[in-house]
């Protein structure tokens, strides 16, 4: 996937249709698999109200920092790679989904191009995002706040830790793990 030196990425996933937190699963599983990849640390999976159109089911939402040694747009790729294969179709924008995976940052880089934006352009604005990467990188600096001061800032209106999806979540993660 590259041979540039290993960056660290803050991916979010999310989806509101199906199995998500399985999809999240297997999103995981095969972002993990990417060779040069590196799964480092996942976060719990937040229950959160829709966000853009609000006439839809609740999302769950996570964030998960990995190793890669693929470039940003490689990242890209495989993540839009990823969604096809499991059935994500774009229909209307923040509309339902199967599974969305964000690039949320990409080390320190700031990428400002019509299909890669990075960091995530509305990132600071959104709890759902922001309250799992505080969880696992509260340092992370963007923009010139740490996350967890973003998320001070944020509205957390009910974005809750779904405490049933993040055991299967991580419990999924372990066995594969201790199988691997």
């Amino acid at each position: 996937m590259g041979d540039e030196r290993t960056q660290e990425a803050a991916l979010g996933l999310g989806g509101n249709l199906g199995d998500v937190a399985g999809s999240f699963v297997e999103a995981l599983r095969r972002l993990a698999a990417a060779p040069g990849a590196r799964l480092a640390r996942v976060s719990s999976v937040y229950r959160t109200p829709p966000w853009g159109k609000l006439d839809q089911p609740s999302f769950l939402n996570m964030a998960a920092l990995i190793e890669t040694k693929a470039p940003a747009r490689a990242l890209l790729a495989l993540c839009l790679d990823i969604e096809r294969a499991m059935g994500r179709r774009r229909l209307e924008r923040w509309g339902p989904r199967t599974i969305d995976i964000d690039i949320l940052t990409y080390g320190d880089k700031r990428i400002d191009e019509p299909d890669l934006k990075v960091p995530h352009p509305r990132l600071c604005e959104r709890a759902f995002a922001l309250a799992p990467l505080a969880e696992i990188a509260p340092r992370l600096r963007v923009g010139g706040r740490e996350i967890a001061q973003w998320l001070a800032l944020s509205d957390r209106a009910g974005v809750e830790i779904d405490s049933q999806a993040s055991a299967a979540v991580r419990g999924a993660i372990d066995a594969g793990q201790r199988s691997a």
